[in-house]
């Protein structure tokens, strides 16, 4: 799967790359851990966004769950965070996430329905896109 925004492709990830993708994670300090991504490489969970052969950001999911996304903090505003939730769902159809509420204008962005599930966390669902 390729899906090109500008000059960055979005494609699955390779098992290769864990360093690279746990780097970008890391550093947007997500829980998810290496065995975690490593597993979901495996299932082809995993959709990296590339430029100039560098992962500029990560999508980890759980079948249509997504358990992490990350773009490289140089990097946001560039419309890279878009681009992998539109490639995600193209992967996998309707989308879920559970997030902080500071996020939740990036998830309403893009279509999301949002509720509260508790004062630290909400929870968004996207339809599959048509």
């Amino acid at each position: 799967m390729n899906k090109n925004h500008r000059s960055v492709a979005v494609r699955v990830a390779a098992s290769e790359e864990l360093s690279s993708i746990m780097t970008v994670i890391d550093s947007a300090l997500l829980a998810t851990d290496a065995t975690t991504v490593r597993a979901q490489i495996h299932t082809q969970d995993v959709l990296v966004a590339v430029a100039a052969g560098s992962i500029l950001g990560v999508v980890v999911l759980d079948e249509n769950h997504i358990d992490a996304i990350a773009v490289r903090r140089r990097q946001r505003g560039n419309g890279i965070g878009t681009t992998l939730i539109e490639a995600a769902s193209e992967h996998c159809g309707p989308l879920t996430a559970n997030f902080r509420p500071s996020v939740s204008p990036f998830y309403e962005s893009l279509g999301f329905e949002i509720e509260q599930t508790s004062e630290t966390r909400w929870e968004g669902f996207r339809p599959a896109v048509r």
